[in-house]
């Protein structure tokens, strides 16, 4: 397999492992055809579970690489990961301002709650950012192929493909189940949940075509999506969960979600 990889391009290398990882967010986001009826509990337990997921993937898929790639940068590590999380959290303090100015009806006119369609329209542009920094990452992982491109530099490249592709199943869906439980039907709440993970193929390219100029940035790209994230969490995911009266579910689900999304992160390292 990995001879096979080897004598193909290296965008085109970094487009197939990301065509993998968009597949795998799809396949995670298509859970919510197998949802029957409308149990509450069910889906504030699974809004509650997302919250989670996004949680542990600020940490383990984000921080905690952006503080490894800048160990040997001419900043402390810790700088680019502080500042691009506040970043993000920033950005997404704009946009939650600006969201009530925002057409938002024309795409999620099928949810009627207005608080739900800002945490909606949120929670889709936090997963969908946090997508673009891993998609670059594996873009710059084949692209630097093409300097140093030693199989054992290959084999590392598509082990973070597999890792990222593995990881992304819980991501979709925790981005399908939420829309679905504010009232979107599940076609779409799956269409959203994918579209997520399409990001990821076009940054790759971008990151394998510009690898030199997309690496030094990457730690401040990874933490400012980790950034939006939890803004999201804070301030729409765990309240969201809460308003029907499910606190303790709400509670355990989420700590279950971050459980999760830990151990994939940690056992795919």
């Amino acid at each position: 397999m990995i001879e096979l990889i080897k004598e193909l391009n290296p965008v085109l290398q970094a487009l197939i492992g990301t065509l993998f990882t968009w597949g795998m967010t799809a396949l995670g986001a298509s859970l919510v055809f197998f949802v029957k009826g409308s149990n509450q509990k069910f889906l504030d337990s699974m809004l509650a579970f997302a919250g989670g997921v996004m949680i542990a993937a600020s940490y383990w898929s984000l921080l905690a690489p952006a503080i490894e790639m800048s160990s040997e940068g001419p900043v402390p590590s810790w700088v680019p990961a502080a500042v691009g999380f506040l970043l993000g959290g920033a950005l997404l303090l704009v946009i939650d301002r600006m969201l009530p100015a925002l057409d938002t009806d024309r795409y999620l006119y099928d949810i009627k709650d207005e608080k739900a369609k800002n945490r909606t329209a949120l929670l889709v542009f936090s997963m969908t950012l946090h997508n673009i920094p891993e998609g670059l990452a594996v873009g710059v992982a084949f692209g630097a192929l093409a300097s140093n491109g030693t199989e054992a530099t290959l084999a590392g490249a598509v082990a973070l493909a597999i890792g990222i592709g593995i990881q992304n199943f819980p991501e979709g869906t925790a981005v399908s189940m939420p829309l679905h439980r504010d009232g979107m039907g599940k076609k779409k709440s799956f269409l959203f949940g994918q579209f997520s993970g399409m990001v990821e193929p076009i940054a790759a390219v971008i990151g394998a075509l510009a690898v030199i100029a997309i690496e030094p940035i990457l730690p401040y790209a990874l933490s400012f999506a980790a950034g939006a994230m939890i803004f999201v969490v804070a301030k729409e995911i765990i309240h969201g969960s809460h308003e029907k009266g499910n606190v303790n579910l709400a509670s355990i689900s989420l700590m279950l979600g971050f459980a999760v999304m830990m151990t994939l992160d940690v056992a795919l390292g």
